[in-house]
């Protein structure tokens, strides 16, 4: 994405870039693929969004909450790390919470909702137009330059958008925090949807996240890799990131 593309700031200084639909090939695509990650299947992103180019930070979370469950919170430049140690549930309550207190604003003329992505919505924006490994390629030895991993975070979160972004603009999609998504969680694609929407899995209490993290090995910070967790759960390994849905 260029310089060009729409974008916004938010009252507490994050930006929001547009991603506009297409069609994209989701899931592993390697005929050794992990279950978890396949069937991969072309996906329909008919809707335009706004996401968030970074992850949400632990001064947005306080500003808007009034507490900072980080367990990375200790120094001057903590504000600037991610957010973690939080549940889904806790999500869903910071997400309430900005579209009742802060959301009286238009965007670029537009009124919208805060919201978590869906699955597919976080690995259409991951790829950027991508099919390799990362959105970088397929060599682990470049993770270092675009991602906070365990060979190179230094056994803590780091400040969000220190590393290279990706092709449309994106910060940290590989590595630093995993990120909670409106997905619940189901063992493979089979029965996935096809579209933006999130999967429904009524038999499950865990959701899935994207991402890896601070801790977790270059694997599984690739653009298809998946977790999960129950969503009263929280984790120093996991965070958000937003997305703005115009009405």
């Amino acid at each position: 994405m260029s310089t060009q593309i729409p974008r916004f700031e938010d009252d507490f200084g994050s930006t929001y870039l547009l991603v506009k639909p297409g069609t994209f090939v989701m899931g592993n695509m390697s005929i050794n693929s992990p279950r978890r990650e396949s069937p991969s299947r072309n996906v329909n992103i008919t809707e335009p969004y706004f996401f968030g180019k970074m992850q949400v930070t632990q001064l947005h979370w306080q500003s808007v909450m009034g507490d900072n469950p980080a367990k990375f919170c200790e120094g001057w430049s903590a504000g600037l790390r991610p957010i973690e140690n939080v549940s889904w549930d806790d999500a869903q309550l910071f997400v309430d919470k900005l579209n009742a207190e802060h959301n009286d604003s238009l965007r670029l003329g537009l009124r919208g909702i805060w919201r978590l992505p869906s699955e597919s919505e976080w690995e259409y924006a991951a790829r950027a137009d991508t099919i390799t490994r990362w959105s970088f390629g397929d060599r682990d030895s470049d993770l270092d330059e675009h991602g906070w991993h365990a060979g190179n975070s230094g056994a803590s979160t780091r400040e969000v958008g220190q590393k290279k972004a990706n092709q449309w603009g994106f910060h940290d999609f590989h590595g630093n925090v995993s990120e909670w998504c409106l997905d619940d969680w189901c063992d493979d694609y089979s029965d996935a949807p096809s579209d933006q929407s999130a999967m429904k899995n009524s038999e499950s209490n865990r959701k899935v996240h994207r991402g890896g993290n601070w801790f977790t090995e270059s694997d599984s910070t690739r653009c298809s890799a998946r977790g999960s967790s129950q969503q009263n759960i929280s984790k120093d390994g996991i965070g958000i990131r937003l997305v703005w849905q115009p009405n």
